[in-house]
């Protein structure tokens, strides 16, 4: 029974959808060529007539038929007006005809916008019509007028007045009255035919491009109604719109803009539909010249008149018809594409039709065709369309049944698996892939859910992201398919379409696992596991943040003292092992949440969030205790090990680099000399306010451009040799904050090198103390030099090293009185660089000291090497000289060292009378200290003749003053003498 439904619907299916269609086509082609038409070709009989032309337009029907029998101009059946607006007057003999059978006139031209008849023989008015109203027998009929003549009495001869706007050609018709009436029927069927085909057409058209989104679906069902419209224009009927009359005073506007209209909408669609070939044909810039005439057309259309309209569009019809031609003839040669082809049927009946048109107006031809032709023409360019629409419908088909299949391999071939579930979560279709990952059974019932084969929660996460967003892309973990193998990790990526969720399932076990070692290495030391210096930074950063709330932190750093010699002595093996073994210990101390990393290659930072600094010092005691308790052992060594810990309160407001920094300052100072191996910085303790001074100073000198607060102080150098004929002193770098506070030396000078600015710093003294001695170089004949130290980050900066030339080559004159003072462990930092700062120095006249001489563990052969002016012996050896007679010894023996080679020395920190009586007779030239004088403002300095006046008239160095006196025979070093000068 079910093959006889089978064979029945077969049957119905293909009766309906092949015989039927095929009996239609062969029925309608039988009616076309055998079967007589309803509406018979029917033709009036053509009047022919004189015809003048009203040049002033005044004339009355006696001034014209007297004009006409003046001018008896010969009888003509048509006459073209050349655009011509002004009236035209004819005279037309009625045609013998049967007096029992109405007869009419008809004059036909569309563009005859008024007629007026009268009878030629009495002037009666037979009637009068325009656009807008008729009066009598004169009506509107087809595209022009008809007039119907009186029964009543016979008219054998008729004048009219006419007027024509356009490319008008008068004609005169004769007409039986009843065949003029099917003759009307039989052209508004026509019109009605073109109406109903071509707006039902470009409605489908305009419908299936909204439908499939298809823009060029919708230009092109507007080309068609302009097509018709154009149609409609070329037969006659323009002036009505699906059977309604258009306003009269719209008619001629809406003329001119629809062939405008026509004219841009055909270059459009042309344009859009080829776009790809037109891309590859080339001639671009022939197809743009032709798109840039579109919109002046469109404005001209709306300003011009008819005949000044008219010339323009024909000549740039023709030009574009060429141009579409040409590239319409490229493009079929070159893809030969049927979607092409009828769409160029189309178009080529169309710009053929509209060739002719511009032909015959320019020319004056009528006559070719009629309007059955021109409703031909129409229809069939939309036939045409309607084939190529089908044509590209069912390339787009193929194309889409080639995507599917292509579709389909992809999906089956694909190495990632691809999934539909619905919103239960139960997976309906798998491909290949997917089962190979999760096994054939995943499709069967009771298989197939998705919490099945991942983790707890895995279904409920993905189905709350995917209502939360369209997209979701998440990492899951699948069950365990045997106790001793990993879980494997996948990617997921789907989507909700339909009501279904659609996506795609990626093994990403090795690359998640990559991805965890890399983030671990990110901030993981590799070797010891622990912190990395950036795993600190972020673990700090969010304890600060805990901090900032009122909860407490501490900061420990950890140094391991001497592990460099593990390194050096058994290899880094050794030394590897034993950083291991320290970390292993380290973090059997530590709870949750402290943290332990490493910041270099034997320091630690050990962070500890939420932790009072009691405890926390119990721990860095435990730190230090088992890191040095027993020996740690790699191989068949044992190695000991000690460790230093500086242990700071973090308080809020504190920044990563400023906790780090302090804690490594206490860090140094337990390795100093602490024998407990910890120093604990509370946060009011002493050294953590200094050192947080120190760190506001390098913010405020890194801040500032005019270094404010600089100011300068001068300790005056006492001659042993004549102490009252010199005032020489030093000049002293001086500080003071907002509130006029003075700012520590030492904590000016470490912030000044930490900010970098400490070449900027020194310029600034050298460059007041040049200008001060400018100033004041009249009162200071008793100066021979004046010191001033330089910073080794100084002498290390080569454009400071330029400023000092530059500075000192300006101030020549007193350049003589500068005395550069350059630490020891600086000289011998570059040897070579410094032999040539002193030698071009003292090319301008000024001197060079090396300071704090004897200070360092280097031998004194360098000396040969830099030819300095004074030795400035470092002041630990004259402090309480006399309580140390090595040290007496060893300034002895600095004295004879820079006698021998030509340079004198200043003895620092001298602080009593005994001190400088031992000096002196050691053979030391200068002295400075406490006591000859404390440093002096610059004021004092000028209110005294030498350095010996501020010691006091009575005590015990006015004594030995007094006795340096007497017993003064040596000339000075610099007094009364001259550097030659070199510039």
């Amino acid at each position: 029974m079910s093959a006889c439904h089978q064979v029945l619907d077969r049957l119905l299916f293909r009766l309906s959808t092949y015989l039927l269609p095929l009996l239609m086509l062969g029925l309608s082609a039988l009616a076309l060529v055998a079967w007589p038409s309803h509406y018979p070709s029917l033709q009036g009989q053509a009047l022919s007539f004189q015809v003048v032309e009203d040049l002033r337009g005044n004339w009355t029907p006696q001034d014209a038929l007297k004009t006409l029998a003046e001018v008896n101009p010969p009888a003509v059946v048509h006459r073209d007006t050349q655009l011509s607006t002004r009236p035209f007057w004819l005279r037309l003999d009625i045609a013998e005809h049967d007096s029992a059978i109405p007869q009419s006139v008809e004059f036909s031209s569309r563009h005859a916008t008024e007629i007026t008849c009268w009878d030629a023989q009495n002037l009666t008015e037979l009637g009068h019509a325009d656009r807008g109203t008729d009066t009598g027998p004169l009506s509107l009929l087809k595209a022009g007028f008809a007039l119907a003549l009186p029964v009543d009495r016979a008219v054998d001869s008729a004048i009219c007045r006419a007027l024509f706007v356009g490319p008008a050609r008068i004609r005169a018709q004769q007409w039986d009255s009843p065949v003029l009436l099917r003759s009307t029927q039989q052209f508004h069927n026509y019109a009605g035919l073109l109406d109903g085909g071509v707006m039902i057409l470009a409605l489908f058209v305009f419908l299936t491009g909204l439908i499939n989104r298809n823009t060029t679906y919708v230009l092109f069902s507007t080309w068609l109604v302009v097509n018709l419209r154009m149609a409609a224009l070329s037969a006659g009927w323009d002036y009505q719109w699906l059977g309604h009359l258009v306003p009269v005073n719209w008619l001629q506007p809406s003329r001119l803009i629809t062939v405008a209209v026509y004219y841009v909408t055909t270059i459009t669609l042309f344009r859009t539909f080829f776009e790809d070939e037109l891309n590859k044909v080339g001639y671009q810039q022939l197809m743009r010249l032709a798109q840039w005439t579109c919109l002046p057309l469109l404005m001209l259309s709306a300003t011009l008149s008819y005949a000044s309209f008219l010339p323009l569009i024909w000549v740039s019809t023709a030009f574009n018809i060429i141009v579409l031609v040409f590239f319409l003839g490229r493009i079929l040669w070159l893809t030969r594409s049927r979607v092409a082809m009828w769409y160029a049927a189309s178009i080529t009946i169309t710009l053929f039709a509209s060739l002719y048109e511009v032909i015959s107006a320019a020319l004056g031809i009528k006559g070719l065709i009629d309007s059955v032709n021109s409703v031909t023409a129409a229809l069939s360019s939309s036939l045409m369309a309607a084939l190529a629409i089908a044509a590209q419908m069912k390339q787009e088909h193929e194309q889409r049944l080639e995507i599917q299949a292509e579709l389909q391999h992809t999906y089956e071939a694909m190495p990632i698996g691809l999934f539909t579930l619905d919103m239960q979560g139960r997976i309906m279709s798998a491909n290949p892939a997917l089962l190979q990952m999760l096994g054939e059974q995943v499709l069967e019932p009771g298989h197939n859910d998705w919490y099945r084969q991942f983790r707890q929660g895995a279904w409920t996460h993905l189905h709350q992201q995917l209502h939360q967003q369209k997209t979701v892309e998440l990492e899951v973990e699948g069950l365990r398919q045997d106790d001793n193998a990993r879980p494997r990790r996948y990617m997921v990526r789907a989507a909700l379409a339909r009501d279904k969720i659609e996506g795609s399932l990626q093994d990403v076990t090795e690359k998640s696992l990559a991805i965890e070692n890399l983030r671990f290495l990110a901030h993981n030391d590799p070797l010891t596991k622990v912190l990395n210096r950036r795993g600190v930074e972020m673990a700090l950063d969010a304890a600060l943040s805990g901090a900032r709330e009122g909860r407490p932190l501490a900061l420990a750093y950890l140094d391991l003292d001497r592990f460099k010699l593990i390194n050096d002595l058994f290899g880094h093996n050794a030394g590897d092992e034993v950083l291991q073994q320290v970390c292993t210990r380290v973090n059997t101390l530590l709870s949750e949440p402290m943290r332990l990393g490493r910041v270099g290659g034997d320091e630690f930072v050990i962070v500890m969030p939420d932790t009072r600094v009691k405890l926390a010092r119990l721990i860095c005691q435990g730190v230090v205790a088992t890191i040095g308790g027993t020996p740690y052992r790699v191989g068949e060594r044992a190695f000991h090990v000690r460790g230093s810990v500086g242990l700071i309160e973090v308080g809020p407001g504190t920044s990563i680099k400023d906790a780090v920094a302090t804690a490594d300052r206490a860090c140094r100072e337990a390795k100093a000399g602490h024998s407990d191996g910890l120093v604990v910085f509370e946060k009011n303790a002493r050294a953590f306010l200094d050192h947080e001074a120190e760190m506001r100073l390098v913010e405020r000198l890194s801040a500032q451009a005019d270094l404010s607060g600089l100011f300068v102080e001068m300790q005056p150098i006492m001659s042993l040799r004549k102490p009252r004929a010199s005032l020489n002193f030093e000049v002293l770098l001086r500080m003071q904050d907002e509130n006029g506070n003075r700012i520590p030396t030492d904590r000016l000078i470490a912030a000044g090198e930490n900010s970098g600015r400490m070449g900027v710093i020194d310029r600034w003294v050298l460059d007041h103390t040049l200008q001060w001695l400018q100033t004041h170089q009249a009162s200071l004949g008793a100066t021979q030099f004046v010191c001033m130290n330089l910073s080794g980050a100084s002498l290390n900066d080569e454009r400071f090293v330029d400023d000092v030339f530059e500075a000192l080559e300006q101030n020549i004159e007193i350049a003589r009185h500068i005395c550069l003072e350059i630490t020891e462990s600086v000289a011998l930092h570059d040897l070579q660089n410094t032999r040539r700062f002193i030698d071009r120095v003292r090319q301008y006249g000024a001197k060079v000291a090396l300071d704090d001489f004897g200070a360092g563990y280097t031998s004194f052969s360098y000396l040969k090497d830099l030819p300095g002016d004074l030795l400035k012996i470092d002041g630990s050896f004259i402090v309480n000289m006399n309580q140390h007679p090595a040290n007496i010894a060893i300034v002895e023996a600095i004295v004879n060292l820079a006698q021998n080679l030509g340079m004198k020395t200043i003895a620092e920190w001298a602080e009593d009378a005994e001190t400088v009586q031992t000096l002196a007779e050691i053979g030391v030239d200068y002295v400075q200290g406490f006591v000859v004088a404390r440093p002096q403002a610059p004021a004092a300095i000028l209110g005294v003749r030498s350095s010996a006046d501020f010691i006091p008239a009575e005590g015990e160095m006015a004594t030995v003053l007094d006795a340096l006196e007497k017993l003064g025979t040596t000339p000075d070093l610099f007094l009364g003498t001259s550097v030659d000068q070199v510039h």
